[in-house]
């Protein structure tokens, strides 16, 4: 078995279920695209994804980037610093990741944080919507504490095995 997956790797570059979540994903996609060809509305929907696309890949992606300095300069400062000491747990991706899931649920729910769509949410979801800043404010406030709290979990595990270079993360 050993022999194969080592076979098939070489081969394809990746493992079997790699392949298969791509066929997956493929297949979806195919199904959407059937879906919605019938219908008048299709061509504004491919405009609007390759504008988002475009958005995203010219426009959005290189702020990340820039956004994302601070942090690894910072990173790299405290190495340079401490050579001798390294970081027992990198807090860079505790940072990054509630960053995102704020931005992206501000970004989803922009109209009615701006107080732009009120009409449009009473309308579908069937209720004014009062205090949407506020859950957008309590969400963005859990999802930091929640990364807190399994970065103390992490730094605290490290610590005591005592560690002093665990496996990096995933951001190196």
């Amino acid at each position: 078995m050993g022999a194969a997956l080592h076979a098939w790797r070489r081969f394809y570059g990746e493992n079997p279920l790699h392949l298969l979540a791509m066929i997956g994903c493929f297949a979806l996609a195919g199904y959407v695209v059937v879906l919605l060809l019938p219908d008048p509305s299709a061509i504004w929907l491919l405009i609007w994804f390759a504008g988002a696309v475009i958005a995203h890949d010219l426009v959005l992606y290189p702020l990340y980037a820039l956004a994302d300095q601070p942090l690894t300069a910072g990173r790299r400062g405290r190495r340079t610093a401490l050579p001798h000491r390294p970081p027992l747990i990198p807090a860079i991706n505790h940072v990054r990741a509630p960053v995102l899931g704020s931005l992206v649920l501000g970004l989803i729910y922009f109209p009615t944080l701006t107080r732009r769509g009120h009409d449009a949410f009473g309308f579908t979801a069937g209720h004014p919507p009062i205090g949407q800043s506020e859950n957008w404010l309590l969400i963005t406030g859990l999802l930091f504490l929640g990364s807190a709290v399994i970065y103390a979990l992490r730094w605290g595990a490290a610590t005591a095995h005592g560690r002093s270079d665990p496996a990096p993360d995933a951001d190196a």
